[in-house]
């Protein structure tokens, strides 16, 4: 159809250039002429990409009806005949303004109308097109009214489709309002109709149409303002001058010098109101989510972001999910928009949105809102996951207090408090018996010199538990050197004063290590090395077997790890190039 179309234009061109000199002016070309070359062409794109698609054909079968309905009157106006006598004229003409006139506004853009009703519609035109009456009017007044009634009911992207005609539109009256000399110009928006329909249909998520109507609406708004002063002032000079377009168009221009820029702001304000609402400026949601961020805690903090994305996007709901917890605000609903939040790389949780609440216009800064409000999220869900880090760290160091008040007292009561008994019967016995018979009181005195043996050696027990003695009497680098004697034991830095849980830290580990590489590992050598830095380093190296790579951690591995963790350092165990294990220790001083 597009082929056939332009052949028909050149045809016209040829016919066109025949015909008897005409009293108007010419113009610079008709409007009929980019009909039936535009809207062809991109309606052969449209069915190229989209040929099940409706409106492709509407724009092609309308496009190729205007090329034919212009060639056939210029050739009768060549022939010294009235288009009018020609019948296929008037059917062409009929053609056109049904495709593009009624039936493009009723389908555009899903291909589909809004209901069975709508097709009356087509039932006014057809009517109007045979009796020869203003029913043609009224019919493409009715499918204009579709429009609008469709967008009322559209989803958000149906009408973002709908708003790229209305970017056309401003361009298309605006100098048509204007008139002469430039009310020509109109005819070159006849163009951007079937374009902006096309990208529409095929890429409109791609481009900021937001931005587009809003210019276009500012635009045309103060358009109409700056006529309405060159009207009024022509009025009213028309009073006491007789000649008046140099008055009012003075008028006009000053009016429009001096207050330009505030009526762009008042319109441009109006504007982002209809498009947005209240709050659609991202750099306002993102100052007001800054103060409320600011006076509330971690938890409070995410729901108030959550709120203030909530009413951004005006959507039902939104939440974020932290670690299996959900926070919510609002309704989110089943098929809700799931992003990532990631916070300087590491991913912290989900943000789910739900679907577009009830709004009169479409948010198509959806993109911008959430990309600028996303990282005060993720910083939000990062406070939360701390603090939920936080509790459970104190919750973790209550418990490992309680847990070692009740080995001491099972130790001090099961243990001490059971031989100190013991003894205590043993002195009475040995008290009574001292005179009446002096060999079972040396006995009993025997015995309690053997449990006071015993209880010396539980209490030294206990003792080494809460913290190994040798790490007062000779430091870390003697304490583990007593460990083993026959293994090396390199320092570097001052290992003297060493806060005193990372010296037990580093004690147990290298104690554990050890222990493994005798028992498990079959190792006949054995080096410790120890660095103080910024942090305090710990290697244990030997040359056994080495772990397996099946291996699974024991107790002993997973209490090193535990023990590099509780002061916020890392134990890696790993296999040694060449054979054997490596224990490394990173502890945080």
């Amino acid at each position: 159809m597009a082929t056939v179309a332009v052949v028909l234009e050149l045809a016209d061109i040829w016919v066109t250039a025949r015909l008897p000199a005409s009293p108007y002016p010419p113009l610079p070309f008709a409007p009929e002429d980019l009909i039936g070359t535009a809207f062809p062409v991109f309606g052969a794109i449209l069915v190229h990409s989209r040929p099940r698609l409706v409106i492709g054909w509407l724009l092609c079968a309308g496009g190729l009806a205007s090329a034919a309905n212009i060639l056939a009157a210029n050739s009768a106006w060549l022939l010294g005949h009235s288009p009018g006598d020609w019948p296929v004229v008037n059917l062409t003409w009929n053609a056109c303004t049904l495709a593009l006139g009624v039936l493009l506004p009723l389908l555009y853009p899903t291909g589909r109308l809004l209901s069975r009703r709508w097709g009356l519609v087509v039932v006014v035109a057809l009517a109007g097109m045979a009796l020869e009456s203003r029913l043609v009017s009224v019919a493409i007044g009715l499918a204009l009214v579709s429009l609008a009634v469709r967008f009322r009911r559209a989803g958000p992207e149906e009408r973002r489709q709908l708003l790229w005609l209305v970017v056309t539109l401003p361009a298309l009256l605006i100098p048509w309002m204007v008139g002469d000399p430039v009310w020509w110009l109109s005819s070159l928006a006849i163009p951007l109709i079937p374009a902006a329909i096309a990208v529409a249909v095929l890429r409109y998520r791609l481009f900021g149409i937001d931005t587009l109507i809003s210019r276009a609406l500012v635009g045309t708004g103060l358009a109409i303002v700056v006529m309405g002063v060159y009207v009024g002032a022509a009025a009213a000079s028309s009073v006491f001058l007789a000649d008046v377009d140099p008055l009012a168009g003075l008028a006009a221009a000053l009016f429009a010098g001096a207050f330009f820029q505030p009526m762009r702001r008042l319109f441009q304000r109006g504007v982002d109101r209809l498009l947005y609402g209240s709050t659609g400026d991202p750099s306002a949601l993102a100052a007001a989510l800054s103060r409320r961020l600011q006076h509330a805690d971690p938890g409070h903090g995410l729901l108030a972001s959550l709120e203030v994305l909530r009413e951004g996007l005006s959507v039902t709901g939104t939440a974020v999910e932290v670690d299996g917890v959900l926070t919510v605000s609002g309704v989110v609903g089943a098929a809700a928009r799931i992003e990532p939040l990631v916070w300087h790389g590491e991913p912290v949780g989900l943000l789910l949105i739900g679907p577009t609440g009830r709004r009169r216009f479409p948010a198509a800064h959806d993109e911008r809102v959430i990309a600028t409000l996303t990282p005060y999220i993720a910083d939000a869900a990062h406070a939360v996951r701390l603090t939920a880090a936080l509790q459970r760290s104190r919750e973790h160091l209550v418990g490992a207090r309680e847990e070692e008040r009740r080995r001491l007292r099972r130790d001090l009561h099961d243990g001490l408090g059971q031989s100190l008994s013991g003894m205590a019967m043993s002195l009475n016995l040995a008290r009574v018996s001292v005179r009446a018979a002096p060999e079972r009181a040396e006995h009993l005195l025997g015995e309690l010199r053997a449990g006071m043996d015993t209880v010396t050696c539980d209490i030294r027990q206990l003792v080494y538990g809460l913290r190994p003695p040798a790490l007062d009497e000779l430091g870390l680098a003697g304490a583990v050197a007593e460990l083993a004697p026959e293994t090396p034991v390199e320092t570097e830095g001052d290992l003297a004063e060493l806060p005193a849980a990372v010296e037990v830290a580093a004690y147990r580990i290298v104690q554990e290590a050890l222990t493994n590489a005798r028992k498990h590992a079959a190792a006949s050598t054995i080096a410790v090395r120890l660095e103080r830095g910024e942090r305090l380093l710990v290697e244990v190296r030997d040359d056994g077997i080495g772990l397996p790579r099946d291996a699974r951690p024991g107790i002993g591995l997973g209490s090193m790890r535990e023990r590099a963790a509780e002061l916020g350092g890392t134990c890696v165990v790993r296999r040694a190039r060449g054979g054997g294990t490596v224990v490394h220790a990173d502890l945080p001083l």
